[in-house]
C-alpha cells in the first residue's frame, strides 16, 4: 500500500502548491500528514491558500481551524474562506505585486485561418445578446486587466497581426441592403496598436466602402491620433470602456487613466464622431456606488446626449480557465474575491447585487434617456429577466434587442436602418 507521503506528492501535482509561500507549503503538508486529507480536499485547500495570497488577505494559517476531526476542519475552513470571499471588497489596504510599468512585446504578422468575421465569442442562449459580429485583426492585448478572458486564450507578450486582414475585408460579401453592427475589440484593444500594419487604414476603408456597417472601435487607451488626423466615416463609433480610478489603479494595469480616457473621448466627439461608454465590469467594493456615480456625473457634464450613441453595463463573469490563469500568476488581485453564483454556466455576482449595480447606473443616466437625442442603453450578456428589474423593460428575443440597437445607432449617425 502506498504511504500517505506518496499520496500527498501525487495529489499536489497539477495544483498551485508550488506557487504558495514556503510557509504555506510546509503548513499544508504538516496538516495533511496529520489529518490525511483526500486528493480533492487537498486541491481545494491549496486553491484556498492561493486565493488568500492573491487577494492580499493573509495566509491559510490565519483561518485554519484547530480541531482533531478532518471533516470538521475542512468544513470550517471552507466556511471561513467563503465568508472572507463573499464580504464586500476593500482596496484600502490592498497592495499590488509584480505589476510591470510597461510590457515588452514580440510582434508577428502572419496569415490567420478563418474569414475574419465571427460571432460574439461570449454569446449564450441563456442571456440577452445583441448579435454583435466581430472582426479580429490582432490577437492578444497589451493591457493587463486582471479580469480579462483574453489572457486565457493568448500569449500576452506575443502580439499577432493577420497579414491577410486587408484582403479579407475587401472580400467580405455583405448584403448591401442590410445593416450590420461589427466590433473590433474582442481579441485585443481596438486602438492601442494605432495604425500598425496598416490596421486602421484597412478598417476606415472598409467603413467607407460599406456604409451599411456600423463599425465600433472599443478601447481603454487614449491613442486617438489617427482619428484626429484623418477623416472619420460617419458610420464609425468610438467607444471607451470606463471604470472607477480605484479599479483602474488596482485591476486595469497599463491602461489609460479615467481622466485620459474621458479627455480622449471628448476630443473624438469634437471631431464629430459619435462616442459611447461601456461600464463593464462594474465591480462591487466598499463605497463603489458612490465612486461610480461620480464617473456617471462626469460624463453627463462632459457630453451631450446628441454626441453619445450608447452606454452599456455589465459585470464580472468568470469561466474556469480564467480563474485558473489568475491563480497561476505571481501578482495580486481582488477580482475573484466575490460571491460566486452560477450565471449561465459561468460564475458571477448574486442576482440581487446585479440589480443594485445596474439599476443605480441606469437611474444615474436619467437625463440621457428621453428626447430626440436619447442614448441607447443596454446590459451586456445578462439574463433576460434582469432587464425588467433594472431598466423597467426587456426585449422578448435577441433579434428584438438587435433591431432596437441598430435602429438607435443608425438614427444617431444619420443613416437609414436596413432590415
Amino acid at each position: 500500500m502506498n504511504s500517505y507521503e506518496e499520496k500527498f506528492n501525487k495529489a499536489i501535482q497539477n495544483t498551485f502548491f508550488s506557487k504558495l509561500s514556503d510557509g504555506d507549503q510546509q503548513f499544508i503538508q504538516n496538516k495533511a500528514y496529520e489529518l490525511k486529507f483526500s486528493h480533492q480536499e487537498l486541491k481545494q485547500i491549496i486553491d484556498i491558500a492561493r486565493d488568500l495570497e492573491l487577494w492580499n488577505e493573509g495566509n491559510i494559517q490565519d483561518i485554519f481551524p484547530d480541531h482533531e476531526q478532518k471533516k470538521v476542519v475542512f468544513s470550517r475552513l471552507k466556511r471561513a474562506y467563503e465568508t472572507l470571499r463573499d464580504k464586500p471588497n476593500s482596496y484600502e489596504n490592498f497592495t499590488l505585486k509584480n505589476i510591470p510599468q510597461e510590457q515588452k512585446f514580440t510582434f508577428t504578422s502572419k496569415p490567420k485561418e478563418g474569414f475574419g468575421l465571427g460571432l460574439c465569442p461570449v454569446a449564450s442562449e441563456k442571456t440577452r445578446c445583441c448579435n454583435l459580429l466581430t472582426l479580429d485583426a490582432v490577437e492578444s492585448c497589451g493591457f493587463d486587466c486582471s479580469y480579462c478572458s483574453i489572457q486565457s486564450f493568448y500569449n500576452q507578450n506575443n502580439v499577432t497581426f493577420d497579414s491577410n486582414f486587408h484582403e479579407k475585408l475587401k472580400n467580405l460579401n455583405l448584403d448591401p441592403n442590410k445593416t450590420y453592427h461589427i466590433g473590433t475589440g474582442q481579441s485585443s484593444d481596438s486602438l492601442m496598436w494605432g495604425n500598425r500594419e496598416g490596421l486602421l487604414d484597412s478598417l476606415f476603408e472598409f467603413a467607407r466602402n460599406n456604409p451599411n456597417v456600423i463599425l465600433e472601435f472599443k478601447t481603454k487607451s487614449d491613442n486617438i491620433s489617427y482619428f484626429l488626423e484623418n477623416d472619420v466615416p460617419k458610420n464609425i463609433l468610438c467607444t471607451w470602456s470606463l471604470n472607477t480610478q480605484t479599479i483602474i489603479d488596482n485591476e486595469e494595469h497599463l491602461t489609460a487613466s479615467l481622466e485620459k480616457r474621458i479627455n480622449a473621448a471628448r476630443k473624438v466627439a469634437d471631431k464629430g464622431v459619435k462616442v459611447g461608454f461601456h461600464f463593464h465590469p462594474i465591480v462591487e467594493y466598499v463605497g463603489y456606488l458612490g465612486e461610480y456615480e461620480e464617473v456617471y456625473k462626469k460624463l453627463l457634464e462632459t457630453f451631450t446626449p446628441k454626441e453619445v450613441a450608447l452606454v452599456s453595463f455589465g459585470t464580472l463573469t468568470f469561466i474556469k480557465p480564467v480563474i485558473k490563469q489568475l491563480r497561476s500568476r505571481d501578482f495580486r488581485t481582488k477580482i475573484t474575491q466575490i460571491p460566486h453564483e452560477d450565471a449561465s454556466g459561468k460564475t458571477s455576482y448574486p442576482y440581487e447585487t446585479k440589480v443594485e449595480m445596474f439599476k443605480h447606473a441606469y437611474e444615474s443616466f436619467a437625463p440621457w434617456q428621453s428626447g430626440e437625442d436619447k442614448v441607447f442603453f443596454y446590459l451586456c450578456m445578462e439574463p433576460h429577466e434582469l432587464w425588467k428589474d433594472t431598466f423597467g423593460y426587456q426585449y422578448s428575443t435577441n433579434n428584438d434587442f438587435e433591431h432596437a440597437m441598430l435602429g438607435a445607432y443608425c438614427k444617431k449617425v444619420g443613416q437609414d436602418y436596413l432590415i
